[in-house]
C-alpha cells in the first residue's frame, strides 16, 4: 500500500461511509444502531470527536470518541485491505492527545469478549482489562471492558495548590 493515509476529523459527508463500515465490521450479526444519522449527530456533536484515516478520496478507518468526565472509545474501524499500516494505532494517538488536552484522565471501552485481535491492539496501547459484562450486546452478546489511564491524576479532593492537606 504506497499511498499514505491522511487524518482529519470527519466530515458530514463521511457518515454514511463510517456507518456502512461499522455495520461491515463492528456491528456483523447484530442490529444496525450506527446508522448515518447517528454517526452525523456525532460529527457535530460538541461532545464527541470523530476522527477518518482517508487514502485518497475513500475512508479507510475511522474512530468515534465521546467526551464526558471519563472518556469511551464508542468505536474504531479499519477496512481490511488497510489493517496492519498503524492507522488504528495513528487514529488512537490523535485522540488519546485530544482527551488528554480536554483534562480526561482515563479512556473506557468495551469490545466482543470474542475478538482477540482487538484485545491485543488496545493492550499494546496501554489498555488494561477491567470485566466482562454480559448481554451487553443487544442482550445476545457479552462485552470486554478495558480502560487506560492518560496523564496524571488531578490532586485529590480536599488538598490545595501546595500540597499541603
Amino acid at each position: 500500500m504506497s499511498e499514505l493515509a491522511t487524518l482529519g476529523l470527519a466530515r458530514n459527508c463521511d457518515a454514511r461511509a463510517i456507518a456502512e463500515m461499522s455495520r461491515d465490521l463492528i456491528e456483523r450479526g447484530l442490529t444496525w444502531s450506527w446508522t448515518p444519522a447517528r454517526v452525523q449527530h456525532s460529527i457535530c456533536g460538541a461532545e464527541s470527536s470523530v476522527v477518518v484515516a482517508r487514502r485518497g478520496q475513500r475512508v479507510a478507518a475511522f474512530a468515534i470518541m465521546h467526551f464526558g468526565d471519563e472518556v469511551a472509545l464508542s468505536l474504531l474501524a479499519v477496512s481490511p485491505e488497510h489493517r496492519r499500516h498503524g492507522l488504528g494505532r495513528q487514529l488512537m494517538e490523535w485522540l488519546t492527545a485530544t482527551a488528554v488536552e480536554a483534562g480526561i484522565f482515563r479512556i473506557n471501552l468495551e469490545l466482543r469478549t470474542h475478538n482477540r485481535q482487538a484485545q491485543l491492539f488496545y493492550e499494546s496501547l496501554g489498555f488494561g482489562t477491567q470485566g466482562v459484562i454480559q448481554g451487553y450486546y443487544q442482550g445476545r452478546e457479552a462485552a470486554l471492558r478495558m480502560s487506560r489511564r492518560l496523564g496524571k491524576h488531578p490532586p485529590p479532593s480536599g488538598s490545595d495548590a501546595a500540597g499541603d492537606p
